[in-house]
């Protein structure tokens, strides 16, 4: 890591946050100050989950902004598979371009949760619903900006953090230091792996902007951006002095008692397709599966 860190410092990236308050979300536009080249991250489709209604709203305004800045969209990426709130990437890419990436191990969670939701052979598990697959450690552009996609696994096997000049994109890995860390308990998940890579992250410069996926705050307005250096004093889950041990008893612990996410069944169904819906039936229309008892602890 510290041989590579040094070339993601040398240009300060701009960032516009997006917050969708019905999953407590943040969408990014990340541009090179350099070029009008820019990536969007994590955004998000509306969905009226009682009435199965779909809508862009949200995405609709990182459209807005896109084209009222005149840039250039060269990534629309997805730090992981979400579990709360649905990929609006499709809808974005058709309006405004774009290469749709994630990390390589789509794969393994495409294999479970086809099978959680018998997804039948229409339903591809090799990641060929995205137009890129990152590989851990991964280089790549935006514009001039030089980017790394850091593997790090624990709240699901495809989580990555996207590291974007002095930026970090670390999906659901860390949250703000008063709130902690991601849950370790969906399938794939584990709290000893999400602690080294917690790591991983916090082994970059202390001065490393780091970029909330969400927040849920009890008593403070919602933010998004922390840093590596605060993250360490701070996070009351894994700040410096608590060990690998103390953070697994803890965070499995907590995870025990939590519940399922309220759009954890629509938001795997469509998110392991790249963010697109499963194909219509012979009536013409789109159906998401509820399958029973699919997460009972």
């Amino acid at each position: 890591m510290t041989a590579t860190n040094a070339s993601h410092s040398q240009l300060k990236p701009d960032v516009a946050a997006f917050f969708d308050k019905d999953t407590w979300t943040f969408s990014y536009v990340v541009k090179d100050p350099s070029s009008s080249a820019c990536a969007v991250i994590d955004s998000v489709m509306d969905l009226n989950y009682p009435s199965g209604t779909i809508s862009f709203k949200g995405a609709d305004a990182i459209i807005d902004y896109i084209q009222r800045q005149r840039l250039q969209v060269q990534w629309l990426i997805e730090t992981h598979v979400h579990a709360d709130h649905l990929s609006a990437a499709p809808y974005i890419q058709q309006k405004v371009g774009g290469k749709l990436g994630i990390g390589d191990q789509i794969t393994v969670v495409q294999n479970v949760f086809g099978k959680v939701f018998n997804a039948g052979t229409e339903f591809a598990r090799d990641g060929s619903q995205f137009d890129h697959l990152f590989h851990p450690d991964e280089h790549y552009r935006i514009g001039n900006l030089d980017c790394q996609a850091l593997h790090t696994p624990g709240h699901t096997p495809a989580c990555m953090t996207h590291v974007i000049g002095d930026a970090a994109f670390i999906g659901d890995t860390l949250f703000m230091p008063d709130v902690g860390t991601a849950r370790a308990d969906f399938p794939g998940g584990n709290a000893r792996t999400l602690y080294h890579s917690i790591q991983r992250v916090l082994s970059l410069p202390p001065h490393t902007r780091l970029f909330m996926c969400h927040d849920y705050p009890e008593a403070r307005a919602v933010e998004y951006q922390s840093s590596v250096a605060d993250e360490i004093q701070h996070n009351i889950h894994v700040h410096s002095g608590i060990s690998e041990d103390q953070f697994v008893q803890r965070r499995e612990a907590r995870d025990a008692t939590l519940e399922m996410p309220r759009l954890i069944l629509p938001s795997l169904q469509i998110n392991m397709r790249a963010g697109h819906l499963p194909p219509a039936e012979d009536n013409g229309k789109v159906y998401l599966k509820l399958p029973v008892n699919a997460f009972k602890k």
